[in-house]
């Protein structure tokens, strides 16, 4: 679940810096897979004794929390300027507030599985947009043969051939706009935000801090304050958002910064594997044979798209 769109744009200086950590990157790169795989399940648990948008408020306001702490231990300050906090409003709403607030209202009625494998359409999208809006990503055959396919995979976890028996097709339809909102925030932080001279853990922590407030007004408009508070839902938001939304880019900033943007987006195809085994052993979810092998369909799809032409 890709939240931010800073592995995506540009270091000021053209050439990211490779620090190296204690952990090796492989390792950070398979918590961070496991972090955002059970991010559905955990939205799921976090719905049941809460309103959707009060999971979402809670989830971005624990995960600024540990992006703060991270910029309080290195020292790093906000970004400065009017027109930079506009487009980062924003970037917030499109990669953060939207997506996050149409997973939580999806799951509602559709299992942790569906969101999750919908989740991974989001490259696909990507590659969609980027072909009008990017005119650096010129379309290739091997590009458009991804995109095909990977809409074919959709169409197979959807189940076409029954007629969308038994599918909730308003709660499918958020988790799929969800997906989509990501490429379209990204587009606009690639054409507004590159070469701020910010750095991308500064950057993620405004984002995030701006999400939470756009969530601390419209949450209060559409949901009541809750009359009790469940321990186990409760819990859910806590480490949704300490873990897998402040954490996780914190993990994903550091991935990044070490083996570059194209590697960390790997993560991207291992989320639907670990939310649909999340949500058959845990939740007990049912998974028809569609489901898995459509996910297979459209993580290969997805593959494609992201492939770099031949030189």
């Amino acid at each position: 679940m890709t939240t931010v769109a800073t592995p995506r744009t540009p270091s000021p200086t053209g050439t990211p810096a490779r620090p190296r950590t204690a952990l090796d990157w492989r390792i950070r790169f398979g918590v961070l897979s496991l972090i955002w795989g059970f991010s559905f399940l955990l939205i799921k648990v976090g719905t049941d004794g809460y309103a959707p948008f009060q999971v979402t408020f809670g989830r971005l306001l624990f995960g600024t929390a540990v992006l703060v702490a991270a910029m309080a231990v290195k020292r790093e300050r906000l970004p400065r300027g009017a027109r930079t906090w506009g487009h980062l409003a924003v970037a917030a709403l499109l990669l953060n507030a939207l997506p996050f607030s149409l997973f939580a209202y999806s799951e509602l009625a559709i299992p942790s599985t569906l969101a999750g494998i919908c989740n991974a359409t989001s490259p696909l999208w990507g590659m969609a947009l980027s072909l009008v809006a990017l005119s650096e990503d010129r379309p290739t055959r091997r590009r458009v043969a991804g995109l095909g396919i990977g809409f074919l995979g959709v169409l197979t976890v959807l189940g076409v051939w029954q007629g969308f028996h038994g599918l909730d097709a308003t709660g499918t339809a958020m988790a799929l706009l969800a997906s989509l909102s990501y490429p379209v925030g990204w587009i606009y932080v690639r054409r507004t935000l590159a070469g701020t001279g910010a750095s991308h853990l500064s950057m993620t922590g405004a984002q995030l801090l701006l999400a939470t407030v756009q969530l601390a007004v419209v949450t209060p408009l559409f949901t009541a304050l809750p009359s009790r508070f469940p321990v186990v839902p409760l819990l859910a938001i806590v480490a949704l958002g300490a873990l897998g939304t402040g954490l996780a880019i914190f993990l994903q900033y550091g991935i990044v910064a070490e083996v570059g943007p194209t590697t960390a987006q790997m993560v991207t195809y291992f989320i639907p594997v670990i939310a649909t085994a999340a949500g058959v052993a845990i939740l007990g979810e049912s998974l028809a044979w569609s489901t898995p092998v459509g996910a297979v369909i459209v993580l290969a799809g997805a593959a494609l798209t992201q492939a770099k032409p031949r030189r």
